[in-house]
């Protein structure tokens, strides 16, 4: 059965690139918003532990914030573009299908399997690049966690609020 005798699959070629770029384009988004956090959150430690005394209790603590918010805002970085990666992988895709369809009657199989081949491997490194980046996100979510969980043991200890993330 051909492609375009096949309702579905041709529906899947032009639909799935788009809505997986959607998807891609959202995590983008939001990916973006949580370095902003963390750009805010270590601005905001910095200043705290520019105003400690030296030997302060809580200077170790910041420091040690400090260190995890720079591994956070290093993952976040390599997720935001694994992200940009797919979605140029999946415009890619749906691109390479256009081509495809429109020269396959002129230029016959041999073109189509190559387009094909080609518009596969476009898809895969869109998929590859949203699950790896997804993968980092989960990583820097602990991170996140592990962070929020130190910040309420100080408050805790102090009875002061510092600003929590």
């Amino acid at each position: 059965m051909a492609l375009a005798d096949n309702p579905f699959a041709l529906l899947t070629v032009l639909v799935a690139p788009a809505i997986l770029t959607n998807a891609s384009s959202v995590l983008c988004l939001g990916t973006g918003n949580r370095i902003a956090r963390v750009v805010d959150r270590t601005r905001t430690l910095n200043a705290e532990l520019a105003s400690l005394e030296p030997g302060h209790v809580r200077r170790d603590s910041y420091d040690r914030q400090l260190a995890r918010l720079k591994v956070r805002a290093h993952l976040l970085l390599r997720a935001l573009r694994l992200f940009y990666t797919s979605i140029g992988s999946f415009a890619a895709a749906a691109l390479i299908s256009i081509i495809g369809s429109v020269l396959v009657s002129a230029f016959g199989d041999v073109l189509l399997k190559a387009l094909a081949a080609l518009g596969l491997v476009a898809g895969a490194v869109g998929v590859g690049g949203l699950v790896i980046g997804c993968t980092i996100m989960i990583s820097e979510t602990r991170l996140a966690v592990q962070f929020l969980e130190e910040e309420a043991g100080l408050l805790d200890a102090s009875g002061t609020s510092s600003g929590m993330m």
